[in-house]
């Protein structure tokens, strides 16, 4: 007999609301968890980077490992040889790469913006440089993006032949921002202007990129 059975509307709807609520949240903690999983999954393609001190603009102080570079605010007495830049505050890694995947890390604690980018090996190292796919930087322009925390250590994965370059925060296991779209014909160099005071090398950093948190 259907005429003595009732539903309560309202507890329904609680039900089916509070039933909702727990379904989004497992939602967002899985998608959460995406970057992360994916970090750790490039992180295997981890090579090592030192700078080289040839290429370095003589007012940038390198470290006697190669694994750290700060501004210096006077010019040192270096030869002016061919891969040296100037007067544009840059200095490039030794090893090129001209296939395949790597990442590598770089750690900015303290600063509030630096710049990293990755140069191909006939890029003009001589006079004022507009970063740009022509002058053999892989961005059209540094790429200036504005974050709500300070990375202390960056990760960059870059891909050579998709012609991709992604960015992560590696403490907070976040992605930062990714490069797509652009092709690699020759060896490409990571690029390095540490604005100031200085950047600390792990496993270094890459791409036409230019980052400041905000305070």
């Amino acid at each position: 007999d259907w005429s003595e059975i009732s539903v309560h509307s309202d507890l329904c709807l609680m039900t089916l609301r509070r039933v909702a609520c727990q379904l989004e949240e497992t939602l967002n903690k899985e998608i959460e968890k995406l970057p992360e999983i994916k970090l750790k999954r490039i992180q295997q393609y981890a090579v090592d980077v030192t700078l080289d001190p040839d290429t370095a603009q003589r007012e940038l102080i390198l470290s006697e490992d190669g694994k750290e570079v700060r501004y210096g605010d006077t010019q040192q007495n270096l030869p002016n040889n061919p891969k040296r830049f100037d007067p544009v505050l840059i200095v490039l890694g030794k090893e090129g790469f001209s296939s395949g995947r790597f990442y590598y890390e770089v750690t900015v604690t303290g600063k509030t913006g630096w710049s990293l980018g990755v140069a191909r090996e006939s890029i003009n190292r001589k006079g004022n440089i507009t970063l740009s796919p022509d002058s053999g930087s892989c961005a059209p322009i540094f790429t200036p993006l504005y974050l709500r925390e300070k990375p202390q250590k960056v990760g960059v994965f870059v891909d050579y032949e998709e012609g991709q370059v992604s960015f992560y925060d590696v403490e907070a296991r976040s992605h930062i921002y990714s490069f797509t779209g652009y092709t690699f014909t020759e060896k490409r160099y990571p690029c390095f202007n540490p604005r100031q005071p200085f950047l600390v090398l792990g496993r270094t950093l890459c791409r036409g990129f230019y980052l400041e948190p905000t305070m």
